[in-house]
């Protein structure tokens, strides 16, 4: 038994109604339970009770046992002197207000029902399992999953914004500075994601202003800060980006950051030379690309935008020491859904937010169109027969499982809840 699991009880009046008593034989009504207060103090705040025919308006504060009361030393905090009810589980001591009198109290335990207390057991049942209700979530009502899907993907959102507006604060509010440094978070993918933001963020985004307009020393502004460009490599066009870089790097007074990118069981194609030179290809020949972004209302019109390809050297090289077989090594559909998963539609979402207009149809239009993720948690998602086919039900569930399955949040979960409530008749 968990207090959380009575605050729950105590909040939506999960107990019998009819004829409460408190601990002295007193009845009690709960006209209202009062403000759920997760601050400090009482755990309710104005609640409105009948006590013995008399009204009450106050706090309540909840415990398992009366006894923890004195363990938290309420009756040494003012805070608490406003207490006209305490619920507990357990009536293991008497507790008194500073005049002395009894404060009433109130025995849960005998007034929930038995369903309620058996459905919360199997939910927190301390065997070890996946989520906790792996065995129980199938019987979900679709209405209701679904529901819940499109406000975790919200919430999502929100948690995506809390970097996307670090950034923004930090660039005074620069979208198009912060496009750029999510972009460039993302091109790098899991593995090389950090080096990527790190290298974004090394230097002032003026300076990608002024050099965008020339393929080569945007290539040699970013493969130099990256410390690509440190080795001795006698490869001619990489003497001509190291030599654009030198001059970038007195100019503007560059540090080249520490190289970490990884190369390692990567495919090729996820190589972070590729990738860089990808980013600046997109950087180079879409200009603007912030407003253009923001002003698209159509999938295609996202893989037009952002479909590159790479200049003649890499075609033809994954590294700039190893050529290879050509090939144009464009952005993909599947890595464009990536982006706009992981960088334009939460920056999107930021955007509206600032100007008090989100358009929560064209989000969830835009989600809903592109397909699901492939990783391990979507995949165990799926044995557990959970129908996973868009993006919006791949990021929702990730979301479920970090935020809520993983911390055990059952009580603030909406499956968790209806599998709570069901059977109990309570109050109908």
């Amino acid at each position: 038994m968990k207090e959380d699991f009575l605050h729950y009880i105590w909040q939506h009046k999960l107990f019998s109604s009819s004829e409460l008593k408190t601990t002295d034989l007193e009845g009690l009504i709960v006209v209202k339970s009062g403000l759920y207060n997760k601050n400090s103090g009482p755990d309710f705040l104005n609640s409105h009770l009948k006590i013995d025919n008399q009204i009450w308006v106050g706090n309540v504060e909840i415990h398992i046992n009366s006894s923890d009361w004195y363990l938290h030393k309420h009756e040494e905090d003012e805070n608490y002197d406003a207490v006209i009810l305490h619920v507990v589980w357990n009536n293991d001591a008497a507790v008194f207000m500073k005049n002395n009198q009894p404060i009433p109290t109130f025995e849960l335990k005998n007034f929930v029902d038995k369903e309620l207390l058996k459905n919360y057991q199997n939910l927190f049942s301390k065997h070890q399992r996946w989520i906790p209700c792996e065995n129980q979530i199938q019987q979900i009502d679709s209405f209701l999953l679904k529901n819940w899907l499109e406000r975790l993907y919200f919430e999502r959102l929100e948690n995506k914004s809390v970097l996307i507006k670090e950034l923004l604060q930090k660039s005074n509010n620069d979208y198009e500075a912060v496009l750029f440094q999510l972009l460039a978070k993302n091109f790098g993918l899991k593995v090389n994601g950090e080096a990527f933001l790190r290298l974004a963020t090394s230097f002032d985004f003026s300076i990608l202003r002024k050099v965008r307009f020339n393929e080569k020393q945007l290539e040699a502004l970013l493969f130099g800060q990256a410390g690509f460009l440190e080795e001795e490599i006698e490869e001619v066009y990489f003497q001509k980006l190291k030599e654009e870089y030198k001059y970038l790097r007195h100019k503007f007074n560059l540090q080249v950051i520490t190289n970490g990118f990884q190369f390692f069981r990567m495919r090729p194609n996820n190589f972070p030379t590729i990738r860089i030179v990808q980013l600046v290809s997109l950087f180079y020949k879409q200009q603007n690309l912030f407003s253009k972004l923001m002003e698209i209302e159509k999938i295609e019109d996202f893989y037009k935008l952002l479909s590159v390809e790479v200049n003649e050297f890499w075609k033809s090289h994954y590294t700039f020491e190893t050529e290879s077989k050509k090939s144009n090594k464009k952005l993909t559909k599947s890595f464009i859904d990536l982006l706009l998963i992981n960088t334009i539609i939460p920056l999107k979402f930021v955007y509206e937010q600032s100007r008090g207009e989100v358009d929560e149809e064209n989000i969830l239009s835009l989600i809903l169109q592109l397909k699901a993720e492939k990783n391990s948690i979507i995949s165990k998602f799926s044995e557990l027969n959970i129908d996973v086919k868009t993006a919006l039900e791949s990021q929702s569930l990730l979301e479920l499982k970090n935020n809520y399955c993983a911390q055990k949040r059952c009580l603030q979960c909406a499956i968790g809840n209806n599998l709570l409530k069901e059977f109990i008749n309570i109050n109908s």
